[in-house]
């Protein structure tokens, strides 16, 4: 870890809520909220959240699954979203999603009339504002705790 926690402290805890009051707690709503207030579809929602934990590499965020109403996307989902280009088990708007993620993470000057043209066919412009959001705070927060260290100390309720 790359940043001192005081002993006894959870990592965790202690950054996000501790060490800066005035941004920490709001970032975690922010955080919150994107999961708590989202309209859009498990599976696109995932392909989109998996690629930024894909490309940021951030240990917790990869083995995360979004549940909504008991259900999760499958086993082998993660899988394809590495394969988005070639995979047959996305319909058109989820590997939208894995495309937009990763192409807002990495070429984001890119992001061209054509690839404009199928996103709008496809997603409704609050669809499109909630994603970039969402990618937003998924890109700057699984970032922000992988550089820290901190992807290593969190722990799924199921893993403790």
């Amino acid at each position: 870890m790359n940043i001192d926690v005081p002993e006894g402290k959870d990592p965790i805890t202690y950054v996000w809520g501790e060490m800066v009051p005035g941004i920490g707690p709001a970032a975690s709503h922010l955080s919150l909220a994107v999961y708590e207030h989202t309209t859009l579809g498990l599976r696109e929602f995932e392909a989109a959240r998996l690629r930024i934990a894909q490309i940021n590499g951030c240990v917790f965020c990869l083995d995360w699954r979004t549940e909504r109403d008991g259900e999760k996307v499958e086993e082998e989902f993660a899988g394809a979203v590495a394969e988005w280009r070639t995979t047959d088990r996305f319909d058109d708007r989820t590997r939208l999603a894995a495309e937009y993620a990763e192409r807002y993470a990495l070429d984001h000057h890119g992001l061209d009339d054509d690839f404009w043209a199928r996103m709008t066919a496809r997603y409704s412009q609050r669809e499109i504002v909630e994603l970039s959001m969402s990618i937003g705070s998924w890109l700057a927060f699984g970032r922000l705790n992988r550089v820290l260290g901190l992807d290593t100390m969190c722990m799924l309720p199921t893993h403790r």
